[in-house]
């Protein structure tokens, strides 16, 4: 049995309200969103999202969710996280597989299908008609942030670019990629620089 399920993982927004941000990963990850079917939720990078959401009033996490950080697990449980006025979805809707073992970044071809610009440009149109003001679209790793660059002839929203939170992501985005620094260092600065930009 495959690994992978390579389950469609649709955006999350919050139930009601405005939609002032909205975070994009790269794909589902394989622990995580993958089998919760919730963007980033069990997802490595997704803890440091969530708590980040979480410390800045925008998401409720269920008591003892980071304690368990996995996406099966947590889907089992039936937990799930509340947005306020942030919404997340992934530049690549399924986990990107050769194999259905092993995790590969989303090609050019897969992230400019017709079919995935359609959804981001729905997921896009939804956030804006649910913003007050400009939308800020934050874009966690070089693929999700070249293929939505690519939408902003489209969509009138403002485009910011953050490392993704991964160790790899972290280190290659660093100055020298990374040789000196510490890594608690450089994943601090990454969610100071994330908090920033949700306020």
């Amino acid at each position: 049995m495959a690994r992978i399920l390579q389950t469609h993982v649709s955006a999350l927004f919050p139930e009601s309200g405005p939609v002032r941000a909205m975070l994009y990963g790269e794909a589902p990850g394989p622990l995580g969103a993958d089998k919760s079917g919730v963007p980033f939720w069990g997802d490595r990078a997704g803890r440091a999202v969530y708590g980040l959401l979480q410390a800045e009033g925008l998401a409720t996490v269920p008591t003892g969710a980071f304690e368990d950080w996995d996406g099966a697990r947590l889907k089992a449980r039936g937990w799930w996280p509340v947005l306020r006025g942030v919404a997340l979805g992934n530049a690549f809707p399924v986990c990107p597989t050769r194999d259905g073992d092993h995790f590969r970044a989303p090609t050019d071809a897969e992230l400019k299908s017709p079919e995935n610009i359609e959804r981001l440009g729905q997921e896009l149109s939804n956030a804006l008609s649910r913003c007050e003001g400009p939308l800020r679209v934050i874009a966690m790793g070089r693929r999700s942030a070249w293929i939505l660059s690519r939408l902003k002839a489209s969509f009138a929203f403002e485009l910011e670019e953050l490392p993704h939170p991964s160790a790899q992501g972290l280190l290659q985005a660093a100055p020298d990629k990374g040789r000196g620094l510490k890594l608690a260092d450089l994943r601090a600065a990454w969610e100071a620089r994330l908090g920033d930009l949700l306020r």
